[in-house]
This record gives structure tokens, sequence and C-alpha cells, in this order.
């Protein structure tokens, strides 16, 4: 049977299948007015399959059986089981098998069923399940021209002699998903662990005594950051809970310090089965962010508040940042980090200037001198703050000096995006030690900055980056190599040896993500 007559022509036998791919016709293959129906076909015998396609399935479809010069893909038995074991592998992918159906039947319907659930699987594969929401979609620029999946999925679909290989080919080629992924597997294959929330209750610290410390040690040992129980469950903070309690922390993200606060307690009582389901979740993540993790030379995850510069597809350094509050998000973006602003000033953002600087202002004008700020009008003119109706000041800017106060250090890295956001230095050096890290008004602070400026610069050009920062003076540096940034959300990695961990999902992102997985296409 030649499927291009099926897929393109009027034929009795195929009702279903001229009315699925009908509206292909125009972007697909010139067809004679005379072969078209003239009136509507039978009841389709494919009408739930029909009824869940849009166009672009549709055309994916119909791309596919044109590469394969029409002719069915599986009608070989074989070619049928190997795509049934790799739909079933797929729930270690985080997918769900059920969402990717093939019928047993061995006509013409199970064979466009076939196809549309390989195709939609690869498709899944290769640039996640859902479409991001607004909160997690990743800003490119326009010029940024991102290839379109569905020609990857198609290229490799076309090469489906080995299934096996083409789902190997559609997954993400990055270590941290196949760390990921095989720990989902097993976690997914194993009840959940159990254990009882600890209640809030006054800060613990090492050597204290509380009630609650039975609690956290059976807690501690259902994942086994505790090995074993004293034989009399005592209320005193011992070392070797300390001990266990610090691994947690750092396992999730946390400031190792020992102290059992709001933030370790909040993460202790996430019950495990929502710790699977977030595997689950940041496999989708990974899925979306493929393209952009592979291109990244300065990688920075919100939720970790943490930056990495990557070298051939490695970390070879690793800094601790200080990202947006959750009333001012730091915006998810790829774009390229070209210059620099060395002994920047900070010309404060308007939402800034409204909700913090103002008040203060209005509370006692001295704070412009303390701050050594200066008030400008939009045409650039310096104005006298005396003259100024605080109230009501218009259309005003407020510029603050470069130096020892300014909230940007002595560097600014700036990238062109719509959220006028960029990285730079801070004199704020002791909140580097907090946790969560979620300090700034969206911009990202960056803890050794010097550090980050060797890795981007060549000695030569880091030497004069250096001697013109000590002039003092505002000047501009073009980095004779523009370095891709990327500017991502996740809350699990895996390390080399498939240990987990967990960091705070400061956004409160997890749970739409996780729901809305578990809902059907």
């Amino acid at each position: 049977m030649d499927w291009s007559s099926i897929l393109f022509k009027k034929c009795a036998s195929y009702p279903s299948i001229v009315l699925l791919t009908l509206p292909l016709v125009a972007h697909a293959i010139e067809v004679p007015v005379d072969q078209l129906p003239l009136q509507a076909p039978p009841a389709p015998l494919c009408a739930p399959l029909e009824s869940s396609l849009d166009d672009s399935t549709r055309q994916l479809l119909s791309d596919f059986y044109q590469l394969r010069n029409g002719q069915p893909a599986w009608r070989d038995p074989a070619q049928r089981h190997q795509l049934s074991e790799q739909l079933a592998q797929l729930a270690d992918d985080g997918l769900n098998p059920a969402d990717y159906p093939l019928s047993d039947a061995e006509d013409d319907c199970a064979e466009l069923q076939a196809s549309h659930s390989y195709l939609q699987a690869l498709l899944h594969l290769r640039r996640g399940r859902l479409p991001p929401t607004r909160q997690e979609a990743v800003w490119h620029a326009a010029e940024d021209v991102r290839a379109d999946p569905r020609l990857a999925v198609l290229s490799i679909a076309n090469a489906q002699t080995d299934i096996a290989g083409a789902f190997a080919a559609a997954r993400p080629q990055l270590t941290q998903y196949s760390l990921l992924r095989t720990a989902y597997a097993a976690a997914r294959l194993q009840p959940p662990a159990q254990w009882q929330p600890l209640p809030a209750g006054r800060l613990l610290k090492p050597d204290g005594a509380d009630e609650r410390v039975p609690l956290l040690r059976s807690r501690l040992a259902a994942e086994g950051y505790l090995t074993e129980l004293p034989a009399e469950a005592d209320s005193r903070f011992d070392p070797a809970t300390v001990a266990a309690l610090q691994s947690f922390q750092e396992r999730h993200g946390l400031k190792p310090d020992g102290i059992l606060g709001p933030a370790s307690l909040g993460e202790l009582n996430v019950d495990a089965l929502t710790r699977r389901e977030q595997l689950r979740a940041n496999l989708e993540r990974l899925r979306r962010l493929a393209d952009d993790l592979a291109q990244a030379r300065v990688l920075i995850n919100v939720a970790g508040a943490e930056l990495r510069v990557i070298e051939d597809g490695t970390e070879a350094w690793r800094t601790r940042t200080q990202v947006g509050r959750p009333e001012r998000e730091t915006p998810l973006l790829a774009a390229r980090i070209e210059r620099l602003t060395l002994n920047p000033t900070w010309t404060v953002p308007p939402t800034i200037l409204r909700e913090d600087k103002l008040p203060a202002i209005r509370a006692d004008i001295g704070y412009l001198d303390q701050h050594e700020m200066s008030v400008y009008d939009r045409a650039g003119n310096r104005l006298d703050p005396e003259q100024i109706d605080w109230d009501r000041p218009g259309a005003i800017l407020l510029r603050q000096a470069s130096g020892s106060r300014n909230p940007l250090g002595r560097v600014a890295l700036r990238f062109n995006n719509p959220f006028s956001v960029y990285l730079h230095d801070t004199p704020s050096q002791a909140l580097f030690d907090k946790s969560p890290r979620v300090f700034s008004s969206g911009c990202v602070r960056v803890e050794a900055v010097d550090n980050l400026l060797a890795w981007l610069l060549a000695p030569d050009d880091l030497a004069t980056v250096q001697a013109r920062i000590a002039t003092g003076k505002t000047q501009t540096y073009r980095l004779p190599q523009p370095a891709p940034l990327l500017i991502a959300y996740w809350t699990v990695e895996a390390d080399a040896g498939g240990g987990l961990r967990y960091l705070p999902d400061i956004y409160n992102r997890d749970p739409a993500l996780i729901a809305a997985l578990a809902t059907a296409p």
C-alpha cells in the first residue's frame, strides 16, 4: 500500500486518514481537485486519534511519511516490538508511557497511531512535554534563532531502523540528565520512605536540648543521614545528630551550621513522594533547557543561587550568588556577556525608587548625602534636592556615585535583555554566608567576581581591566570574546556518584510543574 496515497488522496478504504490529513494538503503535496472528497466522509475509523491532534502534530505526521516516500513504518513486528519497549522506558524519564499508546490491531489506523506516539515521544524528549509557563520560560533575544525541535525529531525519526538509537538521540545529551534519570528510575521503583513531620519550635543550636530531638533523629535516620540511634531517646542535641543535620543541610542547599531553624525545618518536612516528584519535574526542566545548557559558558541556577563557569562541557569553577527576592524575581534568560562597567555608578530602577528610596528620602532628605546620591531629570540635568516636592517628585532619576557604598561594587557585567538586570560585584559580602540567598531586586550579585573575570579574560586583558578599576573612574570595557550566559532555575541536581542535592524552591515553582506533569497531554 502506498502511504502517500493514503495520506493525500481520496480513498474509500481509508476515510479516517483522509479526514485526518486533509488540513495539511496545502502544506505538503499538490492534490488535484478531483481527488479531494466532495462531501463529508463516513464516520472516521480513527476518530479518537483525529480529535486529539492539532495542526502542528498533523504536519509532523505528514512530513514523517513524506520523508518515507509514503511507505508505512510499522509493518515489521520487530520494529513495533522495539517501539513498545522504548515507550515503556519513558517512565524512567518521568513521562507516562500510557500517553503514547499503541494499538494491537494491524490496520492503517494502528499504523498512524504508532507513528503519532513515536513522534510525540521523540518530540517530548527533545523539547519537554509541557510548554513552559511565563514564570519558567527562558527569554532569548530576537536575533538568537532557535532550531525548530520538530526538524531535529524528523531527522532522528528518519533514521529509525534503530529505534533505541532514535530515543537515545532525542534525549538531552547532558551528563546531568543521565544522572538524574538514573536516580528517578531507581526512586520510582522503591516505596517512598515515611517520616513524621517535625513541629515548629524555637531555634535549636548544637549542645542544646529540645523535646523534638528524638523525632529529628528518626527523621534523619529515615534517609540514612543518621545510622545509629541512641539506646535511650534523650532530648539532647548531641554531636552525632548535629553532624547528621549538617549533612542534610549540605544536601539541601542550606548553610551547614547544624542549627535547626525555619529553613531546615521546612526542608526536613518535605515528604519523600514530593521529593521523588521533584526529580520528575527537573527532568522536564532539563529537557527544556538542554540546548541552552549545551551552549552556556556562564551558568546561573537561581534556585541554588550559584554561578558556574563551564569549560568544554564540564564545570571549571563555582561561586555563590545573591538573587532576587520572591517579590522581585531574577528573570530567566539566555544572553551573551558583552561588556563590563568598571567602577559603575548606579541608576536606581523605577521599582526600587518608588518602593524603597522615596520613603527613605521622605523620612530624611539627608539619606541622599549619606549614600552619595544625586538627582537628575530625564534629560540628564542635575537637580537641587531641596527644590523637589518629594511627595510628587515627577520624572526623576536617582544616581549613586561609584565607590565603596555603591551596591554594584567595582564592576558590573552587562548583557542585552529587556529586564534591566545584570551581574555585579557587591559590598554586601556577608550575605553570601546566608541561605537561601534571596536579597537582590532581580540582578545577580556575584561572590569573588575577580575570579569570574579571570575566567572570562585573557591575562593581558585582565591586567588592563584591573588597572582601569584602580583608577576609580567609571568606564566601559568590551569583552574581546563575549561569553554565553544562561540564567535558569532547577531544584534538584545529581553529582557524579548519583548523590542528589535538593535546592530550595525559592519561588515556589515546583508544585505547579509537578501538578501539570500529572495531567494527560
